[in-house]
C-alpha cells in the first residue's frame, strides 16, 4: 500500500533541503523508517457501538462490534466455515446431563496484563447472568458455575441443554479482564488488536497485541470508520483512504468488480430477510391467509430487483443452506403463484371485487408493512413486496420507522407485517431462533407472532434437551416443516454479504455469522 502525504510549501522546502544535507549520509533503522514500515489497516464499516456509547459488551449487542474490531474473544468460536472450534478454552466434556466441564487455555494474558485464569471466566459470565443485563434470561439455563482448579470451570444447567457450549460462542460472553477500571469506555479483552481510542459513531483506533497468545498479528494497526452512507464507504474505497469496505451496494457491484484496483468478495451469511406476520390480528390468524401471502411473492423478482442479482438469493425456510440444520432440502418452498394465493384468499374470504381488488369485510383489503433502514435491502424489498402485493389486488402501504417504534407496535399487537432481517445463528445452533419465535412462551412467538403450536412445543423442548446430534436433526427437520406448513413468518431472502477489498489486503474471510471480522490473519502487503 502506497502511503500518500501532502506536503504544504513551506514544508516542501523543508523537507529538500533536509534530502540535501543527508545525501551524503546512511542510516539504517532511523524512527522515520520504523514508521514508514508500519503496517496499518484502514476499514469502513457501517455501524460501531450505538448503545450510549459503551464499549462493553456485556451490554446489548456491543460484543458484535468488539468482536469485529478484534479485541475480544470467547470460550468458543466459529471458523470460516461456521466449526466450532475452542478459543479461550481448549476443549470440553459432558460430565452427565446437567454438567459441562470446560478447559482453559494457559499463558493467556489480558491486555492490561491481568492473567486470563478461571476466576476472570466466571468474572466475566456472571456479568451477563447479573438479572440487571437485559439479556440475561437468554442465560437463564445456566444454574451454576464453578472452578475445579485455576484452569477448568464446571458448568451446571437446571436441565438438559444441549446447546450449552455453542452459547458461549455468543459476543456477550466475551472474556473481559476483571481488574480493568472502566469497561464501558476502555475495552480490556484478548483478541489480537488492543484499544486505542473511540470517536462514537465516526471511529476507532487500536494498536496489534504484542503478547498475543496465538499467531502475531501481521497488521500493526487498525483504524475502522463507521458510516451508514454506502456511496460515501465506497468513495473510501476507491480513492484508496480504506483498505476494505464492507456492505457494498449491490448497486455498485458491476462497477467495483471490473475494476483493477478493487477486489470484491461476496458469500452467503446466517442473515434472513423474512416478514414477522401479527397472528394475533384477523385476517391474518387464518392460516390460509398467511399462506396466501407466501405464494403472492415472487421471491426471485425481489432478488433480482432489490438486490439487483448480487446481494441475496430466495429463502425457502428460515434457515439459509450455509447453516447445517437447515431443512431446505426436505420443506416444500412457496414458489411464486398468484393464482393459488387469490384461491387461498377467497378460501379465508377475501375475495376479489370487480375492480380487481381484494375485499375483507366489504372494505379494501389492506396491509401495511412496517420496516427499518439500518439494513440497506430492506426499504427497496419492501417496496417491490408491495408492488406484487398490489399487482393482486392488496392495497398496500409501506412506514419506514425507527426500530423502538416498531418493537412498539409489535409488542402491543398494532401492525400487519412487519419487514426484518436476523442473523439466525449467530452462536451456530438453530435452538437460539426457533426457541424465541416458535416456542409458544419464546419472546417473538408470544408477543409478535401470537403463535402456539403444542405439538412444535413439545418437539422444540425435546430437541433442546436431546444431546444426540442425529436425533436433534430429526427434530428440527420436523419443526422447520411445521412452521412452513403453518406460515408462521414470510422468508424473503438470504443475505450475501458484499465487501470491497483493496489489492494489497491479504488473508480476509467473510464469516458467514457476520461478527468476525478483524483478525490475525490479515496483513497488507
Amino acid at each position: 500500500m502506497t502511503l500518500r502525504i501532502k506536503l504544504s510549501p513551506a514544508c516542501t522546502a523543508v523537507f529538500f533541503i533536509a534530502v540535501i544535507i543527508c545525501t551524503s549520509c546512511v542510516q539504517t533503522g532511523s524512527s522515520e523508517e520504523k514508521v514508514s514500515e508500519e503496517k496499518v489497516l484502514r476499514a469502513a464499516l457501517v455501524t460501531g457501538p450505538d448503545t450510549g456509547g459503551s464499549l462493553d459488551p456485556s451490554i446489548s449487542w456491543e460484543g458484535w462490534p468488539m468482536r469485529r474490531a478484534g479485541i475480544y474473544e470467547t470460550l468458543f468460536s466459529y471458523d470460516e466455515n461456521m466449526n466450532l472450534q475452542p478459543e479461550l478454552a481448549t476443549g470440553y466434556k459432558q460430565l452427565n446431563d446437567t454438567g459441562w466441564e470446560i478447559q482453559l487455555r494457559r499463558n493467556v494474558s489480558f491486555h492490561d496484563g491481568t492473567k486470563m485464569d478461571a476466576d476472570a471466566v466466571i468474572y466475566s459470565i456472571n456479568r451477563v447472568l447479573d438479572p440487571s443485563n437485559s439479556r440475561s434470561s437468554e442465560y437463564s439455563f445456566i444454574k451454576n458455575i464453578y472452578k475445579t482448579d485455576d484452569y477448568t470451570i464446571v458448568v451446571e444447567t437446571n436441565e438438559s441443554y444441549a446447546p450449552a457450549i455453542p452459547m458461549f460462542t455468543d459476543t456477550i460472553m466475551s472474556i473481559v479482564s476483571p481488574e480493568a477500571s472502566d469497561l464501558d469506555k476502555e475495552p480490556v479483552g484478548t483478541g489480537p488488536f488492543m484499544f486505542v481510542s473511540f470517536e462514537p459513531g465516526a471511529s476507532i483506533e487500536l494498536v496489534k497485541n504484542p503478547d498475543y497468545w496465538g499467531e502475531e498479528p501481521k497488521i500493526d494497526r487498525v483504524i475502522i470508520q463507521y458510516s451508514k452512507d454506502a456511496t460515501a464507504r465506497t468513495l473510501l474505497l476507491k480513492s484508496g483512504d480504506v483498505d476494505i469496505t464492507r456492505e457494498v451496494l449491490q448497486s455498485e457491484y458491476a462497477s467495483l468488480e471490473a475494476d483493477p484496483d478493487i477486489n470484491i468478495v461476496s458469500r452467503e451469511t446466517l442473515r434472513t430477510y423474512f416478514m414477522y406476520v401479527n397472528e394475533g390480528k384477523a385476517p391474518f390468524d387464518d392460516v390460509k391467509v398467511r399462506q396466501a401471502l407466501n405464494y403472492a411473492l415472487d421471491r426471485q423478482e425481489i432478488v433480482d430487483t432489490a438486490l439487483e442479482g448480487v446481494a441475496g438469493s430466495p429463502a425457502i425456510g428460515i434457515f439459509p443452506d450455509i447453516m447445517p440444520w437447515s431443512a431446505n432440502d426436505r420443506i416444500e418452498a412457496y414458489e411464486y403463484n398468484p393464482e393459488k394465493a387469490l384461491e387461498l384468499f377467497s378460501e379465508a374470504g377475501i375475495t376479489q371485487g370487480n375492480d380487481g381488488r381484494l375485499y375483507y369485510n366489504r372494505e379494501p383489503f389492506t396491509i401495511e408493512i412496517q420496516t427499518y433502514t439500518k439494513q440497506a435491502a430492506h426499504q427497496p424489498m419492501a417496496e417491490v413486496i408491495a408492488a406484487q402485493l398490489e399487482k393482486i389486488g392488496i392495497t398496500t402501504t409501506i412506514k419506514i420507522a425507527e426500530t423502538n417504534s416498531i418493537i412498539a407496535d409489535a409488542t402491543a399487537g398494532n401492525y400487519d407485517l412487519a419487514l426484518y432481517s436476523w442473523g439466525v445463528s449467530p452462536v451456530g445452533d438453530p435452538d437460539y431462533f426457533v426457541s424465541s419465535h416458535f416456542l409458544s412462551t419464546g419472546t417473538y412467538a408470544s408477543t409478535w407472532l401470537r403463535y402456539s403450536n403444542p405439538q412444535v412445543d413439545e418437539w422444540i423442548l425435546e430437541a433442546r434437551a436431546e444431546t444426540d446430534e442425529e436425533k436433534r436433526a430429526e427434530l428440527y427437520d420436523m419443526i422447520q416443516e411445521q412452521v412452513q406448513n403453518d406460515a408462521v413468518l414470510v422468508c424473503v431472502a438470504y443475505k450475501k454479504e458484499i465487501d470491497g477489498l483493496s489489492p494489497d489486503l491479504k488473508g480476509f474471510e467473510i464469516y458467514p455469522n457476520e461478527y468476525t471480522f478483524i483478525t490475525n490473519e490479515m496483513e497488507i502487503s
